[in-house]
């Protein structure tokens, strides 16, 4: 029995969710490096702020999107009346790009970003120098913390590539 074809209201109301799901989700991940880009032209607390919040609305909000889309696609497939498979190259390597982009967010690039907002906040918290001291060169903190930026923007950037590859993927349909 088929409860959907790819021409059926379930069907597209399933992909319109999927579509949605992956713009709110990644949309907002896709802008981290903006965001970074903002806080660093915002030295001290304020810098930590615009950094607290883009991390509260990604790894709140968008984070959490981001996982039912998988959950959309996979209905999707069952929904399509077998005009989808599984077996098709375009949705098995989606899936797998999607796992290993989720494992390098965990793995890598979400560590990588505490370590910045650890930073930062040290940074926010030694404070300026006293009037009148005389300069030795910045804190460690502020070392690292570029170091780790450098390592942020290419983490962004190989997941953006991933995310580029499943759309590819997803409107060229190979495999099928």
């Amino acid at each position: 029995m088929v409860l959907a074809t790819v021409n059926s209201g379930l069907y597209k109301l399933l992909f319109v969710i999927h579509i949605l799901a992956a713009i709110a989700g990644f949309g907002v991940l896709t802008l981290g490096g903006l965001f970074g880009l903002e806080s660093k032209k915002r030295p001290g607390a304020e810098g930590l702020a615009v950094f607290d919040a883009y991390e509260h609305v990604a790894l709140k909000v968008a984070e959490r999107i981001v996982y039912t889309v998988p959950v959309w696609g996979i209905l999707l497939v069952l929904a399509s009346g077998k005009v989808w498979k599984f077996s098709q190259t375009w949705v098995w390597v989606s899936l797998l790009l999607y796992i290993g982009a989720l494992g390098f967010v965990h793995a890598v690039h979400v560590p990588n970003l505490k370590r910045m907002r650890a930073l930062m906040a040290e940074l926010v918290a030694i404070g300026p120098p006293p009037a009148g001291a005389v300069p030795t060169g910045p804190p460690p903190q502020v070392t690292e913390l570029g170091a780790c930026g450098q390592r942020a923007g290419i983490n962004g950037m190989i997941l953006n590539l991933a995310l580029v590859a499943i759309v590819v993927l997803m409107v060229w349909k190979p495999g099928i």
